[in-house]
């Protein structure tokens, strides 16, 4: 299927690795335009000389969108985007018992106030265009929220009803507003969390593995391509009837209906 966006440009946020480099992937290989961003040189580098290879037109900026003068130099770059990805790394899982103030600050900002600020800064042109898409990705606990993980939650929560309430009054204009929530993807974050495991645990990394993926319905961790094409699609002209949803992402793992 042509998704109809060759030519478009792209910021993809927190792009050099993860989930954001696979959407970079996803969108470059349909002739988009990547504006990507990381916080180290090498990863940067890393991500843009696979997607040149590849045949991509990439733009790399050193920066972190957790920061004003980070997000600044990515519209300084590219400031008529077409298309926007939010993205950032979640914060260090807690309990809302143990947690501090300064988590909760630098959670607001990062996973909270830098989409907001993106989302507000891109939307008056997108809506002139006549064409915007925009795309957060956010995570499960957005609906299944855990004791361990209630600052991303509350955070994430607050980018949800965002997007919601904002995707109403600019969808008339084709631009939409829809959230991506990953979960169990085959990424750093579960090597993270299996190596985590295993200490706790006392258990050999590859029985770590086996004990996150007995959680997934599929049976399996989630493919990084399988996330970024269904990022790239959102981002299609055939998309333009979509706008205000939150997108599941869990191989089938989530209990409820809605």
């Amino acid at each position: 299927m042509d998704l109809q966006i060759a030519g478009k440009t792209a910021i993809v946020c927190a792009s050099s690795r993860g989930l954001g480099r696979a959407c970079a992937k996803s969108l470059a290989a349909e002739g988009v335009h990547v504006f990507i961003n990381g916080r180290t040189q090498e990863s940067l580098d890393d991500c843009a000389a696979e997607l040149r290879a590849a045949g991509g037109e990439v733009t790399p900026v050193l920066a972190d969108v957790s920061t004003a003068a980070g997000r600044q130099a990515l519209l300084d770059a590219c400031p008529a985007p077409d298309i926007l990805v939010n993205n950032n790394g979640g914060p260090t899982p807690v309990g809302f018992a143990d947690s501090k103030p300064e988590d909760w600050n630098a959670a607001i900002e990062a996973n909270m106030m830098a989409p907001i600020a993106l989302i507000h800064a891109v939307l008056p042109g997108m809506r002139e265009r006549g064409f915007g898409r925009i795309v957060n990705i956010t995570s499960a606990m957005v609906k299944t929220p855990t004791p361990v993980m209630c600052i991303s939650s509350a955070t994430r929560t607050a980018v949800t009803a965002l997007a919601k309430a904002v995707s109403k009054e600019v969808v008339a204009d084709n631009v939409t507003i829809n959230n991506m929530l990953p979960e169990m993807f085959d990424t750093g974050r579960q090597k993270d969390n299996a190596e985590l495991i295993s200490s706790l645990a006392g258990i050999s990394f590859e029985e770590a593995r086996a004990r996150l993926v007995s959680r997934i319905a599929a049976g399996r961790f989630g493919r990084p391509q399988e996330f970024g094409d269904m990022c790239a699609y959102l981002c299609s002209a055939q998309a333009s009837y979509i706008s205000g949803q939150n997108i599941q992402l869990d191989g089938g793992s989530y209990d409820g209906l809605i």
